[in-house]
């Protein structure tokens, strides 16, 4: 059995995911209320901030913190040692396909292979389920997409910012059976709200 899936990302008002600044804070702050066990994230996510991360100071692994698992079909991390001494993460989890290119001979990265040109992500969450996961955290855009589409997502929560970008959503909603599970409005017109993308999820 899978764990439960929250996807949680910080949208304009017409539901682009650039182009105005997020409140990061209050954006990681709402995200400790589900205590995931594990963050999933893309390896494009990662790649767009490898110079930040190897500039980072290195705090070490926080022994309570949640894996963080990437999905790296192409083997395009670079920086898994420092992700992992960032101290915001535990552990780091590289997730691979069967034709993901090979990794260097000494590598010591976690790895789970699962699915043959890319990452089958039914697969990989079942078996992070065997291994006592039971929620799993998504805040990238793109692999939200993917994880909605494969219906993996159970619990989609935005935080909107009052700011209209002309950029493109995220995605159409419109093809969800979303129901509403709550909303908080911040003094700075900010919106965090969540909804049930299946019934089970409340």
């Amino acid at each position: 059995m899978r764990p439960h899936v929250v996807a949680q990302l910080a949208i304009s008002l017409d539901g682009a995911t650039s182009g105005f600044d997020v409140d990061l804070a209050r954006f990681y702050a709402l995200a400790t209320l589900w205590q995931e066990d594990v963050t999933l994230v893309d390896a494009a996510t990662i790649v767009a901030q490898e110079n930040e991360v190897r500039a980072a100071p290195r705090r070490g692994t926080r022994a309570d913190g949640p894996l963080l698992a990437v999905v790296d079909d192409r083997a395009r991390i670079q920086t898994w040692d420092a992700l992992r001494e960032l101290g915001y993460w535990s552990d780091v989890l590289a997730l691979y396909a069967d034709r993901t290119p090979p990794r260097p001979p000494d590598a010591t990265t976690r790895e789970l292979v699962t699915g043959y040109e890319d990452v089958d992500l039914l697969e990989a969450l079942t078996a992070l389920g065997r291994r006592g996961v039971r929620t799993v955290r998504v805040e990238s855009p793109t692999l939200t997409s993917t994880c909605l589409d494969q219906e993996l997502v159970d619990e989609l929560a935005l935080l909107i910012h009052p700011v209209l970008t002309g950029g493109e959503p995220w995605y159409d909603t419109r093809r969800l059976n979303l129901q509403h599970a709550g909303t908080e409005v911040f003094k700075d017109g900010v919106i965090w709200i969540r909804y049930c993308v299946h019934p089970e999820c409340r």
